[in-house]
């Protein structure tokens, strides 16, 4: 219905443009026409005048119909193309634009105006004006959104409510930012099934990526990782039941996947959760919040105080000369001084200090006298 439509308006249009050319040939006609042509007529309309109308109108009419199937191909192929755009866009972005496109063209309607009074040129410069300054004040106002939102929040009558938002818990708009190594871990479905993970989960287009080369990779290794990976986004978001969002955002400019992470996080002031020891460290030096579920592991790993007596199975020898080397269900080494000896043995033993490091907690016993 509504192609039918479209399509009766272009033909309208072009029955419209005929009479007007025709109107403007007629005359060019002139010295080869007859003078009754232009002054003999019905009901006092010459004969040009109805030329005009019916020739004209009937060439404008069939060149319409002709050519509207193919304007209105390019019609919804161009208006896919900007819904397309569009819906990749972030609403952030989509607004930005709009107001610096309303902005480009304002101006070149106030400069566009100086220059009508110039002969020949004057009409066609307000075009060439709002072209250019259109396209500049669209992409100057997307580059610089941020910029522009933050301005925003300074005018006190945009923020009249910003007192009661100052009473709503800091975190409620918080994103959580993963990134690849935190999903292929995986350990982050079970945190958010204890439910101490809340608010919006967000997965950077551009970890999605990542995460599909690993799962698309060669090697077997790898493969089967970033599988694992996809799976877990997929157990966190259907059977966990939390809110994950898919960010649209991406920074040409930017090769590395961890410094887009920590560009993202400055952006949308979000939290970034992984379990990357580098990756942390800058991220806190640029200002940006991490939840490392390695640190989270180790905070609530059981507190082992000097002293205290337990029952370790020695599995192996450790570096230094008669040690031997123990593990926790948990995965904590201890290291047993004089433990060589017991290897394949289970034994008790006396802690003698505890050495927390960035890689997790190192318990270093003696076995128990006998």
């Amino acid at each position: 219905m509504l192609d039918k439509i479209l399509r009766f308006i272009i033909i309208v249009l072009s029955v419209i443009a005929g009479l007007m050319m025709t109107d403007r040939i007629i005359p060019l006609l002139a010295p080869w026409v007859s003078e009754e042509f232009f002054s003999v007529g019905i009901f006092g309309i010459t004969v040009a005048t109805i030329f005009s109308f019916v020739g004209g109108g009937l060439i404008g009419g069939f060149i319409g119909f002709i050519i509207s199937p193919f304007l209105l191909n390019s019609l919804w192929q161009f208006t896919y193309w900007v819904e397309a755009r569009l819906n990749r866009m972030p609403v952030n972005d989509v607004l930005a634009g709009a107001l610096g496109l309303s902005i480009g063209l304002i101006i070149s309607n106030l400069l566009g105006s100086a220059f009508l009074p110039i002969p020949f040129v004057g009409r066609y410069i307000p075009i060439v004006l709002s072209i250019i300054l259109g396209y500049l004040g669209l992409n100057i106002a997307i580059r610089k959104r941020e910029e522009l939102f933050s301005f925003c929040s300074t005018i006190p009558w945009l923020n009249k409510d910003k007192g009661k938002e100052a009473n709503k818990p800091a975190n409620m708009y918080q994103y959580k930012i993963l990134d690849t190594s935190v999903i292929i871990d995986g350990r982050i479905a079970d945190i958010c099934q204890t439910g101490f993970i809340e608010g919006t989960l967000l997965i950077p287009r551009f970890v999605l990526a990542e995460l599909q080369h690993i799962a698309d990779s060669s090697d077997l290794l790898k493969r089967n990782r970033g599988r694992r990976g996809l799976d877990i986004l997929n157990r966190i978001q259907k059977e966990l039941g939390m809110y994950v969002q898919i960010d649209n955002h991406d920074f040409d400019d930017i090769a590395e996947v961890d410094a887009k992470l920590v560009k993202l996080g400055q952006q949308i002031k979000g939290k970034l959760v992984t379990n990357d020891y580098n990756l942390n460290k800058v991220a806190e030096l640029q200002g940006v919040p991490v939840l490392n579920i390695n640190d989270l592991a180790n905070a609530v790993k059981p507190v082992v105080l000097p002293g205290e007596e337990m029952i370790v199975h020695v599995v192996k020898d450790g570096k230094e000369f008669g040690q031997g080397v123990a593990y926790l269900d948990d995965g904590t080494m201890i290291v047993v001084d004089g433990g060589k000896r017991h290897i394949g043995e289970t034994i008790g033993v006396m802690v003698t200090s505890v050495l927390q490091t960035a890689a997790g907690r190192m318990i270093f016993a003696k076995p128990k006298a006998i």
